[in-house]
């Protein structure tokens, strides 16, 4: 586990771009570009919100997470979404698990006071589990707000404290 760096991105962008374009995890429709990556990787870098990734011990991305403002206004500038994806073969295996210490640990040292996480109500069981382990309570649902794969999707809103 370490901090992501700028030359991962490629590989980054490769597993963020396999669920937008197979699963309902994500509700973007279409692939991120590198440049986008970049963009974001110098935005988080800057608010110093952590993006870490893990990695094989012969040095291939095996997933992310990060931490991004909930929402632009000032007053959120404590509140923070969470993201964690893991390449496709790197599933089950309880890497999200880890991913997921490490980023509530990093985001508590960062200075930050709540996690929120909107999950997929449809497709996303083992996510949902994962934030309930970790101490994660729903705070609400939003029904048929997305629109993917020729279907409306809802979301799970989750919530931690890190006081």
């Amino acid at each position: 586990m370490r901090d992501a760096q700028i030359t991962d991105l490629p590989d980054i962008r490769e597993i963020y771009n396999y669920y937008v374009a197979n699963s309902t995890v994500t509700f973007d429709v279409d692939a991120m570009t590198l440049a986008a990556w970049r963009s974001k990787f110098y935005y988080l870098g800057k608010l110093g919100m952590p993006f870490i990734v893990a990695v094989s011990p012969a040095g291939q991305i095996l997933g992310y997470a990060l931490v991004s403002p909930w929402k632009e206004k000032r007053a959120y500038r404590f509140t923070v979404e969470n993201s964690i994806y893991l390449g496709a073969a790197s599933t089950g295996k309880g890497l999200g698990r880890v991913l997921l210490g490490e980023l509530i640990t990093r985001s508590k040292a960062a200075g930050l006071k709540e996690i929120i996480a909107v999950i997929a109500d449809q497709g996303a069981d083992a996510s949902i589990k994962l934030h309930r382990d970790f101490g994660f309570e729903e705070i609400g649902r939003m029904g048929k707000v997305g629109y993917k794969f020729d279907r409306w999707l809802g979301t799970v809103l989750m919530q931690k404290s890190l006081k």
